[in-house]
């Protein structure tokens, strides 16, 4: 909506109007600290040429992974895009995060949709997905909620190890809905499976695992799912869809619920959004899926057409009955996701995964070699993400890592006080020999 400003006759005649001298008026009953706090003192205007050097001054400030080297991961990481992805999200036609209400009208948009929901079916090897959810975080919390709906009960069982960010969402999504979470134990960089038998009890809902986890390690699967199945309970897996290229698919480990963070996708980091929650299932759990779901169908004249097919959205159903939330779907993160996915094709997305696989343990094995740096879960299996002990503080190491112009890590100290001393690096198929020897050099400053 443009805006509409009142000159200061049009402002007078509508205080008159109201029946208050000025505009302050009407705001009486706020404290008037409060509106001290709240008050915006903006300097004298610009000219446009002034305001837009100012604004580029300011972004300036800015560090990011376009002109940084960086090893970040924990959720978020500096994949390859095409050049073409950002072009073709970026055409007016395309270009809103939102799918429209009367969607019919839009066939484009409404076919979109279609092709990725199709792509994720392949990618995650499961029967049905939706149109997207708003993050990964979302969708594991929301896929959480779907299993309780489903199996009439109010506990669910997660690994530690799930994604802090991940964790923090799914405890705000369930604390008002009486439904209880329970931690299943870690060892070693890995979530301790032998406990599951007696940790599932007839309360017990799903169980929530992320693989690989928040430390990089994968998980072992073996098994998992008849253990749970066994009690009727609900498998929920959530996974980095880049190593889908090369590991073993939510669909192969039989999960029932298959989620993932979509921003290694062909979405850029973006300093945290918007990003894309990928949700999948399988086919008979189709009706009790949250958010949007497009189908194919054929018109009076026997022409391909696209519709909403299940929509259980508080607009179209009673509250009560609803799966969903209000927003439930990243239209134009999906479709950068989908043309993504369109370009690279299997052949490219294991030649991606495959390549991260290899910079990572590349730059693990040169690591690990350095005097009082050493791999804590040494024996795990990972794929693109690894944690490595440091000798000095990693805060030390990632302010130092700035200075020359690279993110050195994550330090994991923020998160758990066993993980003291411990970085979290991710090396992606963007990372050259040259950047990854460099770090290695670089992190010999610190030897013991």
């Amino acid at each position: 909506m443009h805006t509409i400003p009142n000159t200061p006759e049009v402002e007078k005649e509508l205080l008159d109007a109201i029946g208050v001298q000025r505009f302050e008026d009407l705001l009486v009953n706020i404290p008037k600290t409060f509106l001290e706090k709240c008050r915006i003192h903006l300097p004298e205007p610009l000219s446009e040429l002034e305001v837009s050097r100012h604004l580029q001054n300011l972004a300036n400030q800015n560090s990011n992974t376009e002109n940084m080297v960086s090893f970040l991961g924990g959720g978020a990481y500096d994949h390859f895009i095409p050049a073409v992805v950002d072009f073709l999200i970026g055409r007016s036609e395309f270009y809103t995060a939102y799918t429209p209400y009367q969607a019919e009208v839009s066939q484009g948009t409404l076919q979109s949709i279609y092709e990725y929901q199709s792509l994720i079916c392949h990618l995650m090897d499961m029967e049905v997905a939706n149109a997207s959810m708003y993050d990964g975080a979302t969708a594991l919390a929301e896929a959480a909620i779907m299993s309780c709906g489903i199996t009439k009960k109010d506990k669910v069982l997660a690994s530690p190890l799930i994604n802090p960010g991940t964790m923090k969402v799914l405890k705000t999504y369930l604390s008002n809905r009486n439904i209880e979470i329970v931690l299943l134990p870690d060892k070693n960089g890995q979530t301790d499976f032998s406990t599951l038998p007696e940790l599932i009890d007839d309360r017990v809902a799903a169980v929530l695992v992320q693989s690989p986890n928040f430390l990089g390690a994968i998980e072992e699967l073996t098994g998992v799912s008849a253990n749970i199945h066994e009690k009727n309970a609900m498998f929920v897996l959530s996974v980095d869809p880049i190593s889908l290229g090369i590991l073993k698919s939510p669909g192969g480990w039989d999960a029932d619920i298959a989620v993932a963070e979509g921003q290694p996708l062909g979405i850029h980091q973006s300093f945290g959004g918007p990003y894309l929650g990928v949700f999948s299932a399988k086919k008979a759990l189709v009706r009790n899926m949250p958010g949007r779901i497009v189908g194919q169908t054929v018109d009076v004249d026997g022409k391909r057409g696209y519709v909403l097919v299940l929509q259980t959205r508080e607009q179209h159903i009673r509250r009560e009955k609803a799966t969903s939330n209000i927003c439930s779907n990243q239209g134009l993160m999906a479709l950068a996701a989908t043309i993504y996915l369109s370009l690279m094709g299997k052949t490219g997305l294991k030649q991606a995964a495959t390549l991260c696989l290899n910079n990572s343990h590349y730059l693990a094995e040169k690591i690990s070699s350095l005097k009082g740096f050493r791999l804590p879960y040494g024996k795990n299996p990972f794929f693109k993400e690894f944690v490595i002990d440091t000798p000095v503080s990693p805060k030390e190491i990632i302010a130092a890592g700035l200075k020359e112009n690279f993110f050195a890590g994550i330090d994991l100290g923020d998160y758990r006080e066993d993980w003291k001393n411990h970085l979290l690096i991710a090396v992606t198929e963007k990372r050259t020999a040259q950047e990854i020897d460099f770090f290695v050099t670089f992190l010999s400053k610190f030897q013991a």
